[in-house]
């Protein structure tokens, strides 16, 4: 089958990988255009720009599809559109250009976090079982039917980051999978079937953590947030990045956001247990330890987080 590649971050990589090593052609790729990055402001292709290119393939780049890059993706005669974190909607009188119309390689188990930041909230939910979902793209947010599922089990450090990588990788096997059936006429798609949850994109109001919560929810809080858009709080009026954090549950509890520090080791209190910063990144400096971050502060009165 010719295929139209849709996807713009690092974690569509694995699935662009896997169509390239297909007996199938990547007739195109879409991504979203190039950004500044960095302290210089470079002007950065997007991740799958740059493997797409590298591999000879010509890249539509737009951040809508508006009539020029609806116009090229009608030029290439594509049986199938493919999308994993396009960044961008397609619009009615695109789905129908391709033969096969457009699947999607979403990363949750749908109708569960529909939307941009489906890892990120299963995590900040408390879940404790992730996955990705191959469905057929329709008009509605991650609406259409299901083709193919698979599950992996959310560990208990794990950050969004690294699950999000790994699941860039099993879930590419999976969409390989569904693109196999398509060509070969075998593929079913049923409805999609439970309850509806949404997971919007994060702001960074979503890394501001609230010390009030029991601890399982304030560390589900940091590994949802890290590594963008980062989990922070106040220290002595200043920017606290948590890049590290674990539940200190053999350790006794203190006051809702106190830092104390105990055995070498830095605790905040919660609701319920402490919560041990490991690693973070104060405001101006370098990231480092937690507890040589306490030793800088040189404090003699109570330090709170807020």
């Amino acid at each position: 089958m010719r295929i139209l590649f849709a996807g713009s971050p690092e974690v569509a990589v694995p699935s662009l990988d896997a169509l390239l090593e297909s007996d199938h052609e990547i007739a195109g790729v879409l991504t979203r255009t190039d950004s500044a990055q960095g302290r210089r402001r470079v002007m950065t292709p997007t991740p799958v720009a740059a493997r797409a290119e590298h591999a000879g393939i010509d890249v539509i780049r737009a951040n809508r599809l508006d009539d020029e890059a609806s116009a090229a993706i009608d030029a290439l005669g594509v049986d199938l559109g493919v999308i994993v974190a396009y960044g961008g909607l397609v619009p009615a009188k695109v789905l129908t250009v391709p033969r096969l119309g457009w699947i999607n390689l979403h990363f949750s188990l749908l109708p569960q976090w529909r939307g941009a930041a489906p890892v990120q909230r299963a995590i900040m939910g408390g879940d404790t079982l992730a996955g990705a979902t191959v469905f057929q793209l329709v008009e509605k947010l991650d609406a259409g039917n299901i083709f193919a599922t698979m599950t992996e089990p959310i560990g208990a450090q794990q950050t969004a980051g690294a699950l999000l990588k790994q699941l860039s990788f099993s879930g590419a096997d999976l969409l390989s999978r569904v693109v196999d059936s398509l060509a070969d006429g075998s593929a079913l798609a049923v409805p999609q079937s439970g309850e509806v949850t949404l997971a919007p994109k994060l702001t960074l109001n979503d890394g501001r953590i609230d010390w009030s919560l029991p601890a399982q929810a304030v560390h589900d809080q940091i590994r949802g947030v890290t590594p963008e858009p980062g989990a922070s709080t106040q220290v002595d009026g200043k920017r606290l990045k948590v890049l590290e954090a674990a539940i200190a549950r053999e350790t006794p509890a203190l006051p809702v956001g106190r830092i104390d520090f105990v055995g070498k080791k830095v605790f905040v209190g919660t609701a319920t247990e402490p919560i041990e910063l490991l690693r973070v990144h104060p405001e101006g400096r370098n990231a480092m330890d937690a507890a040589a971050w306490w030793r800088g502060l040189n404090s003699e009165s109570e330090v709170v987080a807020s």
